[in-house]
């Protein structure tokens, strides 16, 4: 019993760091951030003595942050999508190429990661620019008009999904370790086609490393700042874009305040429904 004591005070000890660190670095902030929002924000940035629920009657009743939020959850289930249709192939090439090209591979489709993303935002709009390589390349095939893709969504979703595409391909690699070529041969010499075997294997080996990915992205692209900034030019509002304006440019810190907490909130649905779903997905493997 001794020695069993010992061990738990032991345990209890090597735990109290990290239970500091957790409280200092990341409860303590969102409890701030959760007071702050219950505060009267007054003229010039100012904040009132007592406490009030304006700010979140404002958030739940406003059209404007209700059509803010959805805009935001769409843009980033459009944007997870064009990443993963994007992404699948790539890293699925990676996974079957030879053990001598694979780690080059892998190198070469994380080395976007070592620009910053907002150098890789300001190439985009170079691209992507009235003037840029796609409109020239529309011009030159004979549509005289080349669509708006900058300063707009269209623009926010492209250098998003391109930017996101590294760690969703990570994911991918990831969830690839439980395919196994012998169940792909086994399902030929059966007879199924292509696709049946994608559809029957491949796919369903391979959901708990999309799930990761999907939500790796989500949860980036909701919280994204520069490239909408930039690649939006200011017109496609997002939370975290609003969430500057508010306390930057209006300084109206409760608002501001009260929208992180609602990213937060986002987050931890997406986390508890990625965990719900992976959870079924290994009842069902098991």
């Amino acid at each position: 019993m001794t020695a069993r004591r010992s061990a738990r005070h032991i345990l209890v000890w090597l735990l109290v760091p990290a239970v500091a660190i957790n409280l200092s670095v990341f409860l303590w902030p969102i409890l701030n951030l959760s007071s702050l929002s219950l505060r009267e924000g007054l003229p010039g940035g100012a904040l009132g003595d007592s406490l009030s629920l304006l700010t979140w009657r404002a958030l739940f009743t406003d059209p404007f942050y209700r059509d803010l939020l959805w805009f935001s959850i769409r843009t980033a289930f459009v944007i997870t999508a064009i990443a993963l249709v994007c992404s699948y192939p790539i890293a699925l090439f990676v996974h079957r190429a030879s053990d001598r090209w694979r780690n080059l591979l892998i190198v070469v489709c994380i080395s976007p990661l070592l620009l910053s993303a907002v150098v890789r935002t300001y190439g985009w709009l170079l691209i992507l620019s009235d003037t840029g390589f796609v409109a020239s390349f529309l011009r030159a095939i004979g549509m005289s008009e080349p669509p708006r893709m900058v300063f707009n969504e269209v623009g926010v979703i492209v250098g998003l999904a391109e930017i996101m595409m590294p760690y969703m391909v990570l994911s991918l690699l990831a969830g690839f370790g439980r395919l196994d070529r012998v169940l792909e041969e086994a399902a030929a010499s059966l007879g199924a086609g292509p696709f049946t075997v994608f559809r029957r294997i491949i796919l369903p080996l391979s959901l708990p490393g999309v799930l990761l990915g999907c939500l790796l992205t989500f949860v980036l692209s909701i919280s994204s700042f520069v490239t909408p900034k930039l690649l939006g030019g200011g017109w496609v509002l997002l939370l975290a874009t609003e969430i500057y304006d508010e306390a930057i440019l209006t300084m109206n810190w409760p608002v501001a305040a009260g929208l992180s907490v609602v990213i937060l909130v986002v987050f931890g649905l997406a986390l508890l429904a990625y965990g719900h779903t992976a959870k079924k997905l290994e009842r069902g493997v098991a």
